[in-house]
């Protein structure tokens, strides 16, 4: 039996299974806000063409408006000035969009400090216990966040200082963008970094340094409770859309039970 038949199968039996870590994307899917004088991206909206009637009598579509950085989606290194001469998303190589996965579980953290930052020291305690971090691999950093992904407000968690969510640290930030050999960061929050990341310095880190470094993000994962610590691969392919800063995209981990 070849690999791929091999693959086939186990996906078929069960040996392997398909995890989906995306958020179902509707009118209800939590967006990103910025304040002024800042834009803003657009919610999810979808509207009827045809539906079986006059319109179309056999078939049924819609017109599609939506931001690329909506719901679970795919930051391409172009998205940040830092990496302005950067792939679009439609040159990310394909070779890149399968790729093995860790997790690194902060749910008990976040869930006593929204605020809480992952720090280099957090994830050289992690491979002391678990190995190394994967070789042109994903970092997903879970922290719980996706339990809120249903109400807008209780996921940005803002106040009158801004949102507070998990993230990581500028020191971090730039050790996973210079120092580890990861393909990118997925997060369960509305973007790779914390709420409060605007008053970092620099502002934003993770797309700073990682955008920068030709890596990638990874945005409103879920379920990332059912993966294992390690060995899980993660599949995700964003549209190619030609010169486009991101995607939403449909991120399947496959993970061998």
């Amino acid at each position: 039996m070849s690999i791929l038949q091999s693959l086939v199968e186990s996906v078929r039996s069960g040996a392997v299974e398909v995890v989906d870590l995306t958020a179902p994307l509707s009118e209800e899917t939590p967006i990103l806000q910025l304040p002024p004088p800042f834009g803003n991206t657009i919610p999810f909206r979808k509207d009827e063409i045809s539906r079986y009637d006059d319109r179309g009598p056999a078939w049924y579509w819609n017109d599609l408006h939506l931001g690329e950085h909506v719901g679970t989606h795919f930051d391409a290194p172009i998205h940040w000035v830092t990496a302005r001469d950067g792939q679009d998303v439609s040159q990310v190589p394909p070779r890149s969009l399968i790729a093995p996965a860790v997790v690194l579980d902060f749910t008990a953290e976040a869930g006593k400090d929204p605020d809480f930052l992952l720090r280099i020291e957090h994830v050289q305690e992690w491979e002391r216990a678990n190995g190394p971090l994967p070789e042109g691999g994903w970092l997903l950093y879970r922290t719980g966040w996706d339990s809120r992904a249903a109400d807008q407000a209780a996921f940005l968690n803002a106040d009158e200082t801004g949102p507070h969510t998990p993230g990581v640290s500028v020191e971090c930030a730039r050790w996973l963008a210079e120092q580890t050999p990861i393909l990118g960061i997925g997060v369960e929050t509305v973007g790779t970094d914390a709420g409060a990341a605007h008053s970092f310095d620099p502002a934003f880190p993770c797309h700073s340094f990682l955008l920068g470094a030709g890596k990638y993000g990874l945005t409103q994962l879920r379920n990332l409770d059912l993966l294992p610590v390690t060995g899980a691969v993660v599949v995700a392919p964003p549209l190619p859309i030609v010169g486009g800063s991101g995607s939403p995209v449909r991120v399947l981990a496959l993970v061998e039970r």
